[in-house]
C-alpha cells in the first residue's frame, strides 16, 4: 500500500465526516426555510458560523488534495481518465470554494446588516438572502455535476482495468444518478424523485471506496 492510496482512502472518509457531521454541527447548511430566523440566529453566533465557512473551504481543499492523490495512484491505468477525474474533482472544490465565500460570506454580512433594521429594510434583506441561497444551491448543483464527472471516469478505471469492479459499479450507477438528478436541479430547477436514491448510493460508494483504500487496497 502506498501513502498516496493510504491518504486517499483516509481523505474520503474524512471528507464525509466533515460534511455529514461538523459542518451541519456549526450551522452550515445548504437549504434554509425561514430565512428571517436563520439571519438572526447567524448574527447571534456569527464566530460559529465564520468557523463554519472556515471548516467548509478546508473541507474543499481536501476534495481538490483527494483528486490529485487518486491520480498519483491509479492515473498510470489510464492517463486520459485520470485527468478526467483530476481536473473535474478540482473544479469541483474550487465551484464549492466560490460559493462559500461569496454566499456564505454574504450571509454573514447580510445578516450583521439585518440585525440593525427595521421594516421594508428587513425585507428587503431577507428577499435578497433568500435569492442567494437560491443561487447557492444552483452552484453546489453544479459542483455535483463535476462530481458525477470525476467520480465516473475513476470508478470506470476501477472496473476496466479489475482494481475494484464491484465498488466500480457502484460509483458508476452513483455518477449516472447524481450527475441526472443535478443536472436537472441545475438547469430546471427542480428536483427529481430519484435524487436522494442517488445521494444514499453515492454515500455507499464513498464509504466503502474509502474503507478498501485505507485498509485493503
Amino acid at each position: 500500500m502506498s501513502i498516496e492510496t493510504w491518504l486517499s482512502g483516509f481523505l474520503f472518509l474524512f471528507i464525509l465526516v466533515l460534511y455529514l457531521i461538523l459542518l451541519p454541527v456549526l450551522g452550515y447548511k445548504l437549504e434554509i426555510d425561514d430565512m428571517d430566523t436563520e439571519l438572526q440566529m447567524i448574527d447571534k453566533d456569527s464566530k460559529r458560523f465564520q468557523v463554519s465557512i472556515g471548516l467548509a473551504l478546508f473541507h474543499n481543499a481536501c476534495v481538490i488534495m483527494l483528486a490529485i492523490m487518486l491520480f498519483i495512484a491509479f492515473g498510470a491505468y489510464n492517463p486520459i481518465l485520470g485527468m478526467v477525474w483530476t481536473i473535474f474533482r478540482i473544479g469541483e472544490g474550487l465551484i464549492l470554494s466560490y460559493n462559500d465565500i461569496k454566499n456564505y460570506g454574504g450571509l454573514l454580512n447580510m445578516a450583521r446588516k439585518y440585525s440593525g433594521a427595521s421594516g421594508a429594510e428587513k425585507t428587503s434583506l431577507s428577499d435578497l438572502a433568500r435569492t442567494m441561497t437560491k443561487t447557492k444551491s444552483s452552484l453546489f448543483a453544479f459542483a455535483m455535476i463535476f462530481w458525477s464527472i470525476g467520480s465516473l471516469a475513476f470508478s470506470i478505471v476501477l472496473v476496466a482495468y479489475g482494481v475494484n469492479p464491484i465498488v466500480g459499479w457502484i460509483g458508476i450507477v452513483a455518477s449516472v444518478l447524481v450527475g441526472f438528478s443535478d443536472g436537472i436541479l441545475f438547469v430546471k430547477h427542480k428536483k427529481v424523485i430519484f435524487e436522494s436514491i442517488g445521494g444514499l448510493v453515492a454515500l455507499l460508494f464513498e464509504v466503502l471506496i474509502g474503507v478498501w483504500l485505507l485498509f485493503f487496497a
